[in-house]
């Protein structure tokens, strides 16, 4: 069993940037995929970004370019950087990880593992 928290969401402006952390715990594997979604009030839960291995890394259009997912292993972590938040980033921003997934498969919500989220606000 995995267990993943979630930290580094707030409050920003418009065109500002944050950084969110997820740190895992229990049984966990750098062979596991680790992936962000988010999900906003009236949406279906989507996928932000992916990363598999130390260099493999999945974004959708909306946010590529912008965002960046990273990881350390040594400490169990991984990170989404975010720049140049629009309004439309509101959302809640959950963890998660599988054990593989294809680069199509990266995209579904259908990993093994949750955090509890943590809200992110672009608003001025």
């Amino acid at each position: 069993q995995v267990q993943l928290v979630e930290s580094g969401g707030g409050l920003v402006q418009p065109g500002g940037s944050l950084r969110l952390s997820c740190a895992a715990s229990g049984r966990t594997s750098s062979s596991y995929v680790m992936g962000w979604f988010r999900q906003s009030p009236g949406k279906d839960r989507e996928f932000v970004a992916a990363i598999r291995g130390s260099s493999s890394t999945y974004y959708p259009d909306s946010v590529k370019g912008r965002f960046t997912i990273s990881r350390e292993n040594a400490k169990n972590t991984v990170y989404l950087q975010m720049n140049s938040l629009k309004s439309e980033d509101t959302a809640v921003y959950y963890c998660a990880a599988r054990q593989s997934c294809s680069a199509i498969e990266c995209y579904s919500p259908r990993y093994d593992y949750w955090g509890q989220g943590t809200q992110v606000t672009v608003s001025s």
